[in-house]
């Protein structure tokens, strides 16, 4: 009998053996499909400092922007990497919008999907010396201005444009969506007045509203941000309330994830499944959580693809509501 329980327990360990058996024999190189310096590339850098200062794997990190395309030069690449276990790519929800919006031929079902790090809260944003208090004080505002009020946002149908666009139709009122370059340059007219809001990050306006030139209104979200260290003043992240409670019913956060090419064996995606999960036991991420003020979200395996599913789905669907799927 012991001989049997024995080989019965040596049996059941054999898969989880074989899925740590293979490690990578050469760098790793991680994409980033947005340029240096943004959120996106930050998320890759914190992931490769904490990966080397802790040794977690033999191999250095190389990280490689690919910003081209709204990010479709960085899917493509991965896309023709089929097989290589020694890509990644870091991905928001552009892995959704970018084909969406321009009939790029490349889905995220042709990567590999390892590991969602966490979501993206957004903000409504306003220049301090605006009037608004509330998003309904700015929604009210926007039902009679004339000319529209202005937003501003990191692209034109990205993220952004798509939550001021919803925006619109949620709250009847005309708003003007101005793309810029990224979330820096939006931040930097925000606080000069050129437009009148933007629905950044909270990594990209946090310098503006402790210098006190922008104020937020509310957080996309059901339910207000974790962190409750004081980041102004008076002001805690967590002290933001939502949206939906201040009239304005509507709610997005974006994904942060990690994902290899396909065509990759089970042991190669288990080696980085376990990477990741370990990356984000860290002290070095959790830090980067809290000071971004990221909603922590670890989840791989049938979970990651149950999210990503659904997720698209409801990019369709909000993407076809503000015009923004490709057409020819």
């Amino acid at each position: 009998m012991r001989v049997a329980v024995t080989a019965a327990i040596a049996t059941a360990l054999l898969p989880v053996c074989a899925a740590q058996a293979w490690e990578p024999t050469k760098p790793i190189e991680i994409i980033v499909p947005f340029p240096p310096g943004g959120s996106s590339d930050q998320m890759a850098r914190t992931i490769q400092g904490a990966i080397q200062k802790n040794n977690l794997v033999k191999q250095p990190i190389i990280i490689v922007n690919k910003p081209a395309a709204a990010g479709g030069e960085a899917m493509l690449d991965i896309q023709k990497s089929a097989g290589d276990p020694h890509k990644l790519i870091t991905t928001s929800s552009g892995i959704y919008m970018t084909p969406l919006a321009t009939k790029l031929p490349v889905s995220w079902k042709d990567f590999t999907p390892v590991a969602m790090m966490a979501q993206d809260a957004f903000v409504l944003w306003v220049n301090a010396a605006s009037p608004y208090k509330t998003a309904k004080d700015f929604i009210d505002a926007a039902k009679t201005a004339n000319p529209p009020l202005k937003t501003g946002g990191n692209g034109s149908k990205r993220e952004d444009h798509l939550i001021s666009v919803t925006m619109e139709q949620v709250g009847g009122a005309k708003i003007t969506y101005v793309p810029y370059q990224g979330g820096g340059p939006s931040s930097v007219q925000l606080a000069g007045g050129h437009i009148d809001a933007n629905m950044n990050n909270p990594a990209e306006e946090v310098a503006n509203w402790r210098s006190g030139a922008v104020k937020p209104l509310c957080v996309f979200s059901q339910k207000p941000m974790e962190y409750t260290q004081k980041v102004t003043a008076d002001m805690a992240w967590s002290d933001i309330p939502t949206c939906p409670s201040q009239g304005l019913n509507v709610t997005y956060q974006m994904l942060r994830g990690m994902f290899m090419p396909g065509k990759v064996t089970p042991e190669q995606q288990a080696f980085y499944v376990e990477l990741f999960r370990k990356v984000a036991e860290t002290p070095d991420w959790k830090a980067y959580l809290e000071r971004n003020a990221l909603v922590p979200d670890l989840r791989s395996g049938q979970a990651f693809v149950d999210f990503l599913t659904e997720d698209e789905r409801k990019h369709k669907e909000l993407m076809t509501k503000a015009g923004f799927i490709a057409t020819n």
